[in-house]
C-alpha cells in the first residue's frame, strides 16, 4: 500500500517533504536568493513532488518486485521513471518561476537558470530514488507481516487439529468399559448407574467445549481429570485411588486444555490396570518463580516391562508443549521400582498477566 495510505504515515511523509523544502530554501538563500523568494519557490514545489512520488514510486515498486525482477530491470525501470518524474518537476518548477515573475512582488522571485534547473533535475532523481527505496522497504515489511500472520493462523489451525486428534485418542476401551459398567449397574445399583452416566456425560461435555487455541486454568484441568477418574473408579473400585495437590498459585496458572488427560489415562491403563493390589495416582503442582511444575506419578507393577518412554500419550504432551511454548517448556519421565513419574515444566501464565500484556 502507498506510504500515504494511513493518515499518520501521510502526515509524517508530508512533514519530511516540508523539511526538505525548507532545506532547499536555505540552500537557495545561501546562494544569494532572498529568503522570501526561496520559501515561495521551494516549499510549494516540494509539496507537489511529494504527492507525485507518494503514488508513482509505490506502483513502480509493485511493477518491479525485488524478488521477481532482475536487478538491472529494477534499476532501469526505477531510473527511467525517476528521470521522467524529475523532468516533469523541472517543467513545473520553470512554470512556477515564470508565474512568480509575472505576479509576485519585487524580491519574491528569481531567475531559474540552466545551472539551477540541472541541480533541480539531479535532486529530483535522487529524491525519487529515495522514495522508491522507502516503498520497497514498506512492501517488504508488509510481506513479512503477512507471512507472520499466515504462520500464526497455520499454527492455530495445527493446534486445533492436534486437540481433535487428542480427543480421538481418548482410549476407546475407556468408553467401552464405562458403558459395560453402566449396563451391569442398571440391574445391581440403578442409582450408581445413573450417577456414572451423568459423570460420563459431564466429562465429554467439558472436553468438547475446550478449544485448542485457548488455555484453561489448572483448576479446571484438574476437575476434568477428577471426572475421568471418578468414572474409572466405578470400574476399578478401591483398586484406583487418586490424590491431587496444587497450590493456589499453581491453580491460577493457565495450561493447554487436556494436557494431563493422556498422562492420567496412561497411569490407569499401564499402571493401576496392571496391579492386583490398590494403586495410587498422584498429581502435584506448584509454581516456582516464572515456571509451573507439574508432577504426575502412579504406582506400577515392579515386574512389568517398561514400554512407555516413547508412548503416544507422553509424545502427544511433548508436542503440545513445544507448539505452545517452544523451548521454554519440557516433559521428562522416569521410573523407579514401583513408581512411574512424569515431570512437566512450563511458563507460569495467568489470566491477569495476559490481560496486562
Amino acid at each position: 500500500m502507498p506510504v500515504t495510505s494511513r493518515w499518520y504515515a501521510a502526515l509524517l511523509y508530508l512533514l519530511a517533504w516540508l523539511m526538505l523544502g525548507l532545506a532547499t530554501s536555505a540552500l537557495l538563500a545561501a546562494g544569494g536568493v532572498g529568503w522570501g523568494a526561496s520559501l515561495l519557490f521551494a516549499v510549494p514545489l516540494a509539496v507537489v513532488y511529494a504527492n507525485a512520488t507518494a503514488f508513482s514510486a509505490y506502483y513502480v515498486c509493485r511493477a518491479y518486485p525485488i524478488r521477481q525482477k532482475h536487478p538491472a530491470a529494477i534499476v532501469g525501470g526505477v531510473g527511467m521513471t525517476a528521470a521522467c518524474a524529475a523532468a516533469l518537476w523541472c517543467a513545473i518548477g520553470s512554470a512556477w518561476a515564470a508565474l512568480l515573475r509575472a505576479f509576485a512582488p519585487e524580491g519574491m522571485f528569481f531567475e531559474l537558470d540552466a545551472a539551477r534547473l540541472l541541480t533541480m533535475f539531479a535532486l529530483g532523481v535522487i529524491l525519487y530514488g529515495l522514495a522508491a527505496a522507502v516503498n520497497y522497504l514498506l512492501i517488504e515489511a508488509e510481506r513479512v507481516r503477512m507471512l507472520e500472520t499466515r504462520e500464526l493462523e497455520t499454527r492455530l489451525m495445527a493446534q486445533d487439529a492436534e486437540l481433535r486428534m487428542l480427543r480421538t485418542q481418548v482410549d476407546p476401551h475407556f468408553l467401552f468399559n464405562s458403558l459395560n459398567s453402566i449396563s451391569a449397574l442398571t440391574s445391581i445399583d440403578p442409582g450408581a448407574a445413573r450417577a456414572m452416566t451423568l459423570r460420563l456425560a459431564d466429562f465429554f461435555r467439558h472436553s468438547l467445549n475446550l478449544h485448542a487455541d485457548r488455555k484453561v486454568g489448572l483448576a479446571r484441568e484438574l476437575a476434568l481429570v477428577r471426572d475421568f477418574l471418578a468414572i474409572e473408579q466405578v470400574r476399578f473400585g478401591e483398586r484406583l485411588r487418586f490424590d491431587a495437590e496444587a497450590t493456589p498459585e499453581a491453580q491460577a496458572c493457565l495450561v493447554p486444555p487436556m494436557l494431563l488427560q493422556p498422562l492420567v489415562e496412561n497411569a490407569v491403563k499401564h499402571g493401576i490396570g496392571q496391579l492386583i493390589e490398590p494403586g495410587l495416582i498422584r498429581i502435584h503442582a506448584a509454581r516456582a518463580g516464572s515456571l509451573l511444575r507439574i508432577v504426575v506419578e502412579n504406582d506400577v507393577d515392579p515386574d512389568a516391562v517398561c514400554a512407555r518412554g516413547a508412548g503416544v500419550g507422553l509424545e502427544n504432551v511433548r508436542r503440545r508443549l513445544a507448539a505452545a511454548y517452544g523451548i521454554d517448556a519440557s516433559a521428562h519421565w522416569s521410573r523407579e521400582a514401583r513408581l512411574f513419574r512424569v515431570e512437566l515444566a512450563l511458563p507460569a501464565e495467568t489470566i491477569e498477566a495476559q490481560q496486562e500484556a
